[in-house]
């Protein structure tokens, strides 16, 4: 299989240094759960990897988009959208895409005295499907949180919080039903109102993919014609023109609150064109990502 050696446009990823994973280990309360490795690939054309070698920690990938393969104890197996898998620590184990379908996934390693509970009966794939419960977009925010903590700061303070969050995060896939009741929904009706909240739901929890409004009108079971005219005479938007209202509102924040590059962000709501990215921000915006974040940074108490 052809492997891509330079990167992937749009890819984050932390290794943490040796001493800073001792210091984990070491540690009363963050040696409970902790990551070693972090990172998000966007399209991940040819991915693939491969450890004949065992390595020490579990490692979770978690797929949102395209789809890839996995071996381990022999067996191979395919992972989809919306599905996670856990490999096993001490095991060779292989996985990748090729160009047909690349995945975007979130992925991390992780250790500690209670990491073998979150991997028990994820070493097949897990379906974590969008519905009106699922609250996917909550738990991106927990990953994100756990990856700017990382990228700022490797005192012991901050080891420990990423700590917690990850009993969090992998805990909202883990007790999945459990995760998601968590937070009441607002109850679907059959009146218009319902349909278009419940496609506005959809759309939030996909931000970080592309989506076509056949998508979204199959999800709310209606015919593409029918579910546009009653979306835009609910919000006065077509889907699509909401979506991607929804995907700067997001790369807003994210510019906010975070030092994400650019041509990171894009991949982050599911925009693979950087250029595009920037001119659909800047009609949205009136001005490009980078002076929108000059302009918040300005306006921060001491910035």
């Amino acid at each position: 299989m052809k492997k891509r050696k330079d990167g992937f446009l749009g890819e984050r990823a932390i290794v943490l240094p040796p001493a800073v994973v001792e210091t984990e280990a070491a540690d009363p309360l963050a040696s409970s759960l902790y990551v070693t490795d972090i990172g998000f690939y966007p399209s991940a054309l040819y991915h693939f990897r491969e450890r004949r070698e065992p390595i020490g920690q579990y490692v979770l990938i978690y797929c949102v988009s395209g789809s890839g393969w996995y071996r381990v104890d022999g067996k191979e197996h395919r992972v989809e959208a919306n599905e996670f898998f856990i490999l096993p620590a001490g095991k060779p184990h292989a996985y990748g895409t090729g160009d047909a379908d690349p995945w975007t996934l979130y992925w991390l390693h992780f250790g500690g005295q209670h990491a073998e509970f979150y991997a028990q009966g994820a070493l097949l794939p897990q379906p974590i499907m969008p519905n009106i419960e699922s609250r996917i977009g909550h738990r991106n925010n927990i990953f994100e949180e756990i990856f700017t903590t990382l990228e700022a700061d490797h005192s012991i303070d901050a080891l420990r919080l990423v700590s917690a969050l990850l009993h969090y995060y992998l805990a909202s896939m883990r007790y999945l039903q459990q995760y998601r009741q968590a937070e009441s929904p607002q109850a679907k009706v059959a009146d218009e109102d319902g349909i278009a909240q419940a496609a506005i739901h959809y759309l939030k929890e996909n931000v970080g993919r592309r989506l076509t409004t056949g998508e979204v009108a199959a999800y709310v079971g209606y015919s593409v014609s029918y579910f546009s005219a009653l979306f835009k005479r609910t919000t006065g938007q077509s889907p699509i023109g909401y979506f991607n209202r929804l995907k700067i509102e997001v790369a807003c924040q994210m510019l906010a609150t975070t030092d994400i590059q650019v041509n990171q962000l894009c991949f982050k709501v599911g925009i693979d064109d950087p250029y595009y990215f920037s001119r659909l921000f800047s009609r949205q915006m009136g001005c490009s990502p980078v002076e929108y974040r000059r302009r918040q940074h300005a306006l921060t108490p001491g910035g």
